[in-house]
């Protein structure tokens, strides 16, 4: 009944409204000054006047009558005074909420008990605010005030509705359903879709990365992630600061406590990584030893003293990592350098079979191939027989014409046998092979050699080959302390006019490469008149020449560009003509000379060859060379499979047990692990 006759009031009073407002004579100033002082008190009073006693207990059907007629002439009257102030679409507003809620009162203002629409001047229907979201706690709060109009008791008649009422509030229903459901579908495409990411992701990784490295064990990718075994080892750590300050004061009971407990802790922690492993006497354990904490805290905690106590344990551990950290560094280096027994072993049995050859059986065929520029060369010096056998093996099998292909072949004479052994006993197909000792080179002596010069000082014998040498800031790398790297083998890569004078253009190679390609078209490659072909990696500033080189020496930072690009070593084409024009050789030998104290750059070959070939070297495409599969786990897939030599420079080489699982297969997938030699030396995949 109020409803409806609020409603035809309403449309009543915005009539008279209009018409009585069009006639008057005010300012809008004056307008709003009085609709300020005068009407606004007026329309919250009668607002107020709305609740009487009457409308609100309903002890009889008379004064409901009364009520209902001094509703209306209420409504009129502050209609017609607010119509001037108020547009028609906020005067619609409020019918449409003393329809909904009952009238207006300064109690509703109070609690803040109003419609959405009172409180947002956007859009109404906006489905996705945030004020929209609220909404139904809003609706909640306003169900009180009309309980208390239309019923006192559970026996009373409900508040009767119209049917515009019920229509809004059933499309506020839906709009809140609706926007219940969008939000639940919303949070579960977002977690469908990290789930889909988070899968993608650990698709891409191997979990045996690093093979036999423990970083990489699945054991402990997620080390301390229990939480009993992190609250144990938590009290290990307090339980030593506390047994230090109990022996500081004297308490020699508490020490003894503490003591045992932590020892039982300890022994019941043991190796355990996640709750699982903990033993069945170890929630015991760690319940005392809480027990005993507590007791000690109380007696013995002193925030300063044991601020001290934990600093002090924290420098010490990392005072061991740092020792372990190099401890590490050396043993990864030295298995790196080290030759499995598998491999040792079958250069022992070709050697020893190789000797007892007759010497007609010793030459390989096609040797008139080896002088002819018209072919295609390669230079390979190495003393690993199962690594060279791969070098050859893949890049035969990936090349269009192997018979133009011809493989020069340098070992050093504890390897010559078995390298000869071994090819005779599987030839590369129609390509051209031969085999020579490093040491039968005579013109390669001190006299002319200036690596082989320093080898023979007593200081570089006691840098390399004495254990109890002070450690100064040049040998800080373990890795340079190893006398590989003054190897014959390394260095004779800047003597190739010289082992090989009457060719034009070769193509270097190293034995921890694999050919996946055809490397034919790298002699088409037009050099600009450069010596030296290679692939850059100054993608990352660690590549660039003051990561090699001393530009703190004056002979360095005025020759050389800090900044400039480096290249790697392991495939390289060279143009010998060039080489011979430019007296590369030459300028290798001055800058070694230079270098004895070791002051310009540290030991290795690739340094030396930045200098060498400074200004001489020509960029080649990067797929040619893709380098990283020794130390770096991250390289992408696509790389690797598009690139015509992969190269595993760095510590983990395919032939040890610290290689690399998921890079080792483009290795093993050039050697027949079924060839009686190597189930003899137990060589498996």
């Amino acid at each position: 009944m109020r409803n409806g006759g609020g409603g035809g009031v309403g449309g009543g009073g915005v009539r008279r409204g209009r018409s009585g407002g069009g006639g008057l004579p005010l300012s809008k100033g004056v307008v709003a000054v009085f609709g300020v002082v005068v009407l606004a008190p007026l329309f919250f009073f009668v607002a107020r006047g709305f609740r009487g006693p009457f409308g609100v207990s309903g002890k009889a059907e008379d004064s409901s009558v009364v009520n209902k007629q001094n509703l209306d002439w209420r409504e009129k009257l502050v209609l017609q005074h607010l119509k001037p102030l108020l547009s028609k679409e906020v005067i619609d507003v409020i019918v449409a909420n003393t329809n909904d809620l009952g009238p207006l009162s300064l109690d509703s203002f109070r609690k803040k008990n109003l419609s959405a629409s009172w409180r947002v001047a956007e859009k109404e229907n906006s489905e996705y605010t945030s004020i929209e979201a609220t909404q139904g706690t809003t609706y909640a709060k306003q169900e009180s005030p009309r309980l208390k109009l239309g019923t006192v008791s559970d026996n009373q008649q409900g508040i009767i509705e119209s049917p515009a009422t019920l229509e809004r509030r059933k499309l506020r229903e839906k709009r809140r359903e609706k926007r219940a459901n969008d939000l639940l579908k919303l949070n579960d495409d977002a977690v469908l879709r990290l789930e889909n990411e988070a899968i993608e992701r650990s698709k891409s990784v191997d979990s045996a990365i690093l093979g036999k490295y423990n970083i990489w064990r699945k054991q402990n990718e997620n080390d301390n992630s229990d939480s009993t075994v992190r609250l144990m080892r938590d009290q290990i750590i307090m339980a030593k600061v506390y047994l230090s300050l109990a022996k500081m004061k004297n308490k020699t009971d508490l020490f003894q406590e503490l003591q045992i407990k932590l020892k039982e802790s300890q022994r019941a922690l043991g190796e355990a990584t996640n709750d699982s492993d903990l033993s069945q006497s170890a929630p015991e354990k760690m319940k005392a030893m809480g027990q005993i904490l507590s007791r000690a805290r109380e007696q013995l905690y002193d925030c300063k003293l044991v601020t001290s106590k934990l600093r002090a344990m924290l420098q010490s551990a990392e005072e061991q990592v740092r020792s372990l950290k190099k401890q590490s560094t050396f043993l990864s280096q030295l298995a790196a350098k080290t030759i499995p027994n598998g491999i040792h072993c079958l250069s022992m049995r070709l050697t020893i079979d190789y000797y007892l050859l007759p010497p007609e059986k010793k030459r390989f065929p096609r040797s008139e191939n080896l002088e002819n520029p018209n072919l295609f060369h390669y230079a390979l010096f190495s003393d690993n027989v199962l690594a060279a056998s791969v070098v050859v093996n893949s890049t035969v099998m990936n090349a269009k014409e192997p018979e133009k292909h011809v493989f020069h072949l340098v070992t050093d004479k504890l390897n010559f046998g078995a390298m000869n052994m071994w090819f005779l006993l599987n030839p590369p197909g129609k390509a051209t092979i031969h085999v020579e000792n490093v040491d039968g080179f005579k013109w390669l002596n001190s006299s002319y050699c200036p690596v082989l010069r320093q080898l023979e000082s007593a200081a570089m014998k006691e840098y390399y080959f004495k254990a109890d040498h002070p450690t100064t800031a040049g040998s800080s790398n373990l890795k340079y302390r190893n006398p590989k790297y003054l190897s014959m083998l390394n260095h004779l890569r800047f003597y190739l006019p010289q082992v090989y004078p009457k060719l034009d253009k070769i193509l270097f190679l190293d034995d921890d490469i694999v050919v996946q390609k055809d490397l034919t078209p790298l002699w088409l490659v037009d050099l600009h008149g450069k010596v030296n072909g290679a692939v850059e990696t100054c993608g990352e500033s660690f590549h660039r020449f003051d990561k090699y080189l001393n530009f703190s020496n004056p002979h360095i930072a005025r020759n050389f560009d800090p900044n400039a690009c480096g290249w790697a070593y392991g495939m390289n084409i060279f143009d010998l003509q060039a080489w011979k024009k430019n007296d590369i050789t030459g300028i290798y030998h001055k800058w070694q000379n230079m270098n004895e104290d070791r002051t310009l750059w540290k030991l290795g070959t690739l340094p030396p060859g930045l200098i060498t070939f400074y200004g001489l070297t020509h960029p080649l495409q990067k797929s040619w060379h893709v380098l990283g599969l020794g130390y770096n786990p991250s390289i992408d897939r696509s790389d690797i499979e598009n690139a015509a030599v992969v190269h595993y420079n760095g510590n983990m080489k395919p032939w040890l047990e610290i290689s690399m699982i998921k890079y080792r297969s483009y290795w093993t997938k050039y050697i027949k692990y079924d060839h009686p030699y190597l189930r003899w030396c137990n060589l498996t995949e």
